[in-house]
């Protein structure tokens, strides 16, 4: 098989919409998201290529990913949530979701950029992640990109916590630093249905409660009272 052949063996826009649970109206808007410019270059009667719907998407993204935060951690400040979104909407880890997704067979590449292993690149992926949510957006509304992005970003929360910071050591180094034992987290209560329940957990110091936080799972709700109580103190993140 030659290299021009390879080039244009691609995932179609409609399969791809169905291996996925896209709900794609138009699949026009999807295959232009799909189709990188270099595709574009060697195939002049083809659709326009995905950058203006790579423009929409950064611009998507960072709204869903934001609000997403914004409710997930009620006890974090505007800092810590600007932190997390931007940990999220950077390229390498939309291009952690493309690969999760397998969206590389479906970009449409031109014979240059396949054959160096444009599929494969963080950079490509990560925009072509973006495109599709843009034309998401633009086909089926904010709420279809939300059922979309939402389950990813859940997968990913606890990854991006620790990558951000860990709030945890740091308020057990002060802690020990003034000799008063090691923090103990406490469960305090839950609520929901099993497949989406919040906890709440305490940490308390010498029996004194110093913070409190909420989250999907216990880990994440220490993690978050653990900052509180960083927050109460008065001091710094490492």
């Amino acid at each position: 098989m030659t290299i021009l052949s390879e080039s244009r063996n691609f995932e179609s826009a409609s399969d791809l919409s169905q291996r996925l649970g896209l709900p794609f109206k138009n699949l026009a808007l999807l295959t232009r998201a799909l189709t990188h410019r270099s595709y574009v270059n060697e195939n002049p009667d083809s659709l326009e290529d995905n950058e203006r719907l790579e423009f929409l998407g950064d611009a998507v993204l960072d709204f869903v990913v934001g609000a997403w935060a914004y409710n997930r951690f009620p006890e974090m400040r505007e800092g810590e949530l600007t932190k997390i979104r931007s940990a999220i909407v950077r390229n390498d880890q939309l291009a952690t979701f493309a690969r999760h997704l397998n969206l590389g067979p479906a970009l449409r590449l031109g014979r240059g950029e396949f054959s160096s292993g444009g599929r494969q690149r963080d950079g490509l992926l990560g925009s072509l992640f973006e495109a599709i949510i843009g034309a998401l957006y633009l086909d089926a509304g904010l709420a279809a990109v939300e059922a979309f992005v939402h389950p990813l970003l859940d997968a990913a929360q606890e990854f991006v916590l620790d990558e951000i910071h860990d709030p945890k050591s740091r308020l057990q180094e002060w802690a020990q630093a003034e000799k008063m034992g090691t923090p103990q987290y406490i469960t305090i209560g839950s609520h929901g249905p099993d497949h989406a329940k919040v906890f709440e957990v305490e940490v308390r110091i010498q029996g004194l409660t110093y913070g409190r936080g909420h989250g999907s799972s216990k880990q994440i709700a220490a993690r978050i009272a653990a900052q509180t109580a960083l927050e109460a103190l008065g001091l710094s993140y490492k």
